[in-house]
């Protein structure tokens, strides 16, 4: 079987492509047309995680990059070259997208929601009939803050906590009407927030907290040059809108790429198999404002709504739709599917304040091997499971 991923350069991607290397002898990565150094991105990042020198000299052998572009029919490519990149596939692994918070919904669904419809082409014009692979988010479950998201459940209802969720939905909506048309298997793997205990470094990928981070410490910077911020004893206040009893679910990138490619060996139903790749213990709401505090000097104070007089501070952070509408959720993700799968396995390893401050301390360089997970007072435990 041959098989071909998008986003290998990012985030999540880069862990895919180390488990489907361990899986197969050689991989097409489909690259945004014009970025001629993936290849490089790619061996650097496992040079950076310590990966054997043996493996990443045989790297260009065993990787086939192809420039595309997501947005446009056949990828941007010519007909024959689609035709035969689309005849030589078993399995297309679909990572690329924009996880741009602060994006609108046209924009959005330009890279998510037509990028797939793109990708389901390619699986539908070869002579084979390759297995999609999506990689989606548990939060298709939207603006629902309390309750059970289920993995069968795929429901716009209650609407969304910003464009990127939306966006994400009706990806998913294209898919299942795409298998229902086709008659083929789609394997939808919907992540929620990862992170990793690496240190940042130049040339690796930001993950989702560092985002977050950034927009915090622009956002005090440019209070800070106005003079307006209110401060209490040296640190501005913040209030946002969160409950003191909310979780999130953290889950380890390592782990989730894993996971994910472990499940791409069970034989799929036929129709759209759905699984909650997500953490069996939430993260409370507290230790992320802990966390959020140590990374930028300001006090966050959880409020039940939005004030009705901002500082100045408060006022730039409205501008992020998103950012801080995750503090108020105390739902939880069921996985109960990938439960059954894969047992105690599916398992990942404990997030606690340690590990993510691990991930978000600068370092001018990382060590050659992975750091070690800072020991911290556990993540709390999701609510019971049914």
């Amino acid at each position: 079987m041959h098989v071909a991923l998008t986003g290998a350069t990012g985030f999540l991607g880069l862990r895919l492509l180390r488990g489907l290397l361990a899986a197969h002898r050689s991989v097409t990565v489909l690259v945004h047309a014009g970025s001629g150094d993936a290849l490089r991105r790619i061996t650097r990042f496992f040079e950076l995680t310590g990966s054997p020198q043996a493996f990443t000299a045989g790297l260009s052998d065993r990787l086939r990059v192809v420039e595309t572009e997501l947005e446009r029919p056949r990828l941007g490519l010519s007909g024959r070259a689609f035709a035969q990149l689309a005849d030589g596939l078993g399995a297309i692994w679909h990572s690329a997208g924009s996880i741009n918070l602060e994006g609108d919904l046209p924009e959005l669904r330009r890279t998510n929601v037509e990028g797939t419809r793109r990708v389901l082409e390619l699986a539908a014009a070869g002579r084979g009939r390759p297995v999609v692979h999506h990689v989606s988010t548990a939060f298709v479950a939207g603006g629902r803050r309390e309750g059970v998201a289920y993995e069968d459940e795929l429901d716009g209802a209650y609407g969304f906590e910003n464009a990127y969720e939306h966006s994400k939905y009706e990806a998913e909506q294209l898919i299942h009407t795409w298998s229902r048309e086709h008659a083929r298997p789609v394997v939808v793997l919907r992540p929620s927030i990862l992170v990793t205990d690496l240190p940042p470094h130049p040339e690796l990928p930001s993950h989702p907290l560092q985002v977050v981070e950034r927009i915090m410490r622009d956002a005090h910077r440019t209070a800070a040059t106005t003079g307006r911020g209110e401060r209490d004893d040296g640190r501005p206040r913040v209030r946002l809108v969160g409950h003191p009893h909310g979780r999130l679910n953290l889950v380890q990138v390592e782990h989730a790429a894993e996971v994910m490619v472990r499940l791409a060996d069970r034989t799929p139903s036929g129709g759209v198999d759905t699984y909650h790749i997500v953490h069996d213990r939430d993260v409370p709401v507290p230790t992320v404002v802990n966390l959020l505090e140590e990374l930028v000097p300001v006090s966050i104070e959880l409020v039940a709504a939005e004030p009705d007089d901002p500082s100045a501070l408060e006022s730039l952070l409205e501008f992020y739709p998103g950012l801080t509408a995750y503090l108020a959720h105390r739902r939880r993700f069921d996985d109960t599917r990938v439960r059954t799968l894969l047992g105690p396995s599916a398992t990942s390893g404990r997030v606690d304040l340690g590990y993510l401050r691990s991930g978000l301390a600068g370092r001018e360089r990382v060590p050659a091997g992975p750091p070690p997970t800072v020991g911290c007072p556990a993540a709390v435990p999701s609510a019971p499971r049914p």
